[in-house]
């Protein structure tokens, strides 16, 4: 390999180039993907009522096999993920819970680096999506 020359004039070796996967991996925590799905969920959805839970997520990240990896040889992980949220209704509750999924595999891959094969939306509560002004008490 050549060397190569500094400020002064005094050449010095080259630099060795290291492989990835002898380079290491980042590793970002459980809860900060987590985070990620939960946030993403939120902007996914229509504003809630001050009274209703804001999404949550759990994760469980798996570190794949080492045969298998990125195209640059290094490791991938994945993530599935579980989002629980509250949604108004009436509404399509289906069309809501694909664009979660969409949008929280998205933003998880985009941010995290991580392969998402399963976003589970369980829908824990739904809230009547009153119009301002309009009286509430039962329904039927």
């Amino acid at each position: 390999m050549p060397g190569q020359t500094d400020r002064l004039g005094e050449t010095r070796p080259a630099l060795a180039t290291v492989a990835p996967p002898e380079r290491g991996a980042t590793r970002i925590a459980d809860r900060v993907v987590a985070k990620i799905a939960s946030r993403a969920a939120r902007e996914a959805l229509p504003p809630l009522p001050p009274d209703a839970v804001p999404p949550h997520a759990t994760v469980v990240v798996r570190r794949q096999a080492s045969g298998t990896g990125g195209t640059d040889g290094t490791p991938t992980h994945s993530a599935r993920i579980r989002v629980s949220l509250e949604l108004g209704y009436p509404a399509d509750i289906g069309a809501q819970c694909g664009e979660v999924r969409r949008h929280v595999t998205e933003r998880v891959e985009a941010l995290a680096g991580m392969e998402v094969p399963e976003v589970a939306v369980q829908v824990e509560r739904l809230h009547l999506a009153h119009e301002s002004g309009a009286v509430q008490g039962r329904t039927r």
